[in-house]
């Protein structure tokens, strides 16, 4: 299933590679409409395409992949298709964790399980604890999860500590104490965001962590996305310069600095962003 080489793009250079890469995974309804099929049947062609997409980001190299599969908004959709959802992922779990297992990928969800039925969330535990000491890549599913959820949970979490550590009343927290307890906060901030079927809106999705990410759009509707077109938004990303409040002159002098033999571990890492302190 998967390679061990690394490609790189047209023109690119070698080893500028997205260390995380989070996607919103759009248009199977869409998919299916035009084909004067159910709804569903998008969805599990897009079980396809959730396929080749892992398996083109590992052979990459990058670290972390993050799909959008179910927000916390789409219980608003019909109950049919809800159900259809939900059974469609339980049954991708069942079908793909040994598969990511044998290649060295690690499985998780986030987002509140609490909606989910006992059978899957056991299914979940079970995946991520099967999974939990592979490296090869961090595969995270995005499942009853909605962004301004995730910062009220961290910023409730944040306030717990607060409390039980007896700190004083009213003190602000902290950039760095929310973003510890948010649920990616084990994972550096994406580098590359995709959305596809033609929309340009986040949609709720990694509210906190998108703040520097470069963002990528594209008309292809999620079944028909593939190794080509995450190759084609790699090749964008490496294209940008990405300053993160600098200047032009002063990210090329750091990227000098970063080459320059004895050049310290404070030097920006391969996708632009100096290392971060704590759980970001």
């Amino acid at each position: 299933m998967f390679r061990r080489e690394v490609p790189t793009g047209p023109g690119s250079p070698a080893g500028n590679v997205p260390r995380h890469v989070a996607i919103i995974m759009d248009g199977n309804g869409r998919w299916a409409r035009q084909r004067m099929l159910p709804r569903v049947a998008g969805h599990r062609r897009g079980a396809n395409a959730v396929r080749a997409t892992v398996q083109a980001c590992a052979e990459l190299g990058v670290e972390h992949l993050t799909l959008f599969a179910f927000s916390s908004e789409n219980w608003r959709r019909p109950a049919d298709e809800v159900s259809a959802l939900m059974e469609l992922f339980a049954t991708a779990i069942q079908q793909e964790v040994s598969r990511l297992h044998e290649h060295g990928v690690r499985f998780r969800v986030v987002g509140d399980r609490s909606r989910f039925d006992a059978v899957l969330q056991k299914l979940i535990d079970d995946a991520e604890a099967t999974t939990r000491g592979n490296a090869r890549m961090i595969l995270t599913i995005a499942a009853n999860y909605g962004g301004r959820w995730d910062i009220t949970q961290a910023v409730n979490r944040a306030l717990a500590v607060r409390v039980s550590g007896g700190a004083e009343s009213g003190t602000p927290l902290g950039e760095d104490e929310i973003a510890a307890h948010l649920s990616l906060a084990d994972a550096p901030e994406p580098d590359l965001f995709i959305r596809t079927g033609g929309e340009t809106r986040v949609s709720n999705f990694l509210l906190w962590q998108l703040a520097y990410t470069e963002l990528w759009f594209t008309e292809t509707l999620w079944p028909d996305f593939g190794a080509a077109d995450v190759q084609a938004a790699v090749d964008a990303f490496r294209s940008r310069e990405r300053r993160f409040g600098r200047t032009s002159d002063q990210v090329r002098r750091e990227a000098g600095a970063a080459h320059a033999p004895g050049a310290s571990s404070d030097a920006p890492d391969r996708a632009g962003m100096p290392p971060v302190a704590g759980a970001r």
